[in-house]
Order: structure tokens, then sequence, then C-alpha cells
């Protein structure tokens, strides 16, 4: 396979991550902003969307409050459980982003339950190569 082939199907292969189903959906309810992360001037907030206390859970819609100069920020989301990979989802942050920007924590890989999170606030050039901005760890609880 050619490197040109190699680029265009990961360039793809981000695309169709970033459209994930997982992102599909607004959740109802008020916003609450939960903790944050900083970097160098970057920062990352959760914003719990529909939940009825002050934490994520499993099931339940977030989102993230994100301060950056840069102009065409990601956010992406891993959740570990047990040490297996069980969530992964990624949304930009800037105005002409055509999807969702919330994150519904579940997956047909997870089969319930608390994990442990990361938020990556991230930019990208070319799609491949990734500098990270700020991280976030948070709980999800059952």
């Amino acid at each position: 396979m050619s490197r040109k082939m190699v680029l265009t199907v990961l360039t793809v292969g981000a695309l169709a991550l970033a459209a994930s189903p997982a992102l599909a959906g607004k959740g109802g309810g008020g916003k609450k902003p939960g903790g944050g992360g900083t970097t160098g001037g970057a920062s990352l907030a959760l914003v719990l969307v529909n939940s009825p206390d002050t934490v994520a859970n499993y099931g339940e819609t977030v989102t993230f409050a994100v301060t950056t100069t840069n102009t065409r920020p990601y956010v992406s989301v891993n959740c570990y459980q047990g040490g297996a990979w069980v969530y992964a989802a990624s949304a930009g942050f800037f105005a002409d982003y055509p999807w969702s920007q919330d994150f519904i924590l579940a997956a047909s890989s997870w089969p319930g339950g608390g994990a442990n999170c990361t938020a990556t606030l991230y930019t990208t050039t070319d799609g491949i190569r990734t500098t990270t901005l700020a991280t976030l760890d948070f709980a999800v609880s059952a």
C-alpha cells in the first residue's frame, strides 16, 4: 500500500471517529460544570448535561467547556474499566463543527458500571499528528 493511500485511510478513519454515533443527539436538561484541567493556557472542564447529581454516571451525557487560543480544537474521551478500553469518542469544539459536541457515556464495548476516563483537548494540522493542549481525568460512576 502506498504512503499516500495509508495517509488517506488514516484520515478517513479519524473523520469516522469524529462522526461516531456515540456523539449523536443532544441530551436534555441543564448543564452543570465539573472539574477542569489546564495546560499552557488552554483549559478543559467537564460539563454534566443530564445528570441528576454532581457526578458523571454511566449512560449520561457530558460535554466540555474549552478555553484555548487554537482555532480548531478537538476533545477526545477514552474510558477504561479494570484495564480494558471500553469507550472512545472525539468531537470538534469550534463554530463550524457539524456534529454534536456531546458525549454519551455508554457503548456496546462498555457493559455498564463505573470507569476511569481521560478527556484530551488537542489540535491537529494534518488529521494524523496531534498536539495535546490539556487533559482531564474523571470518573464515571455505575
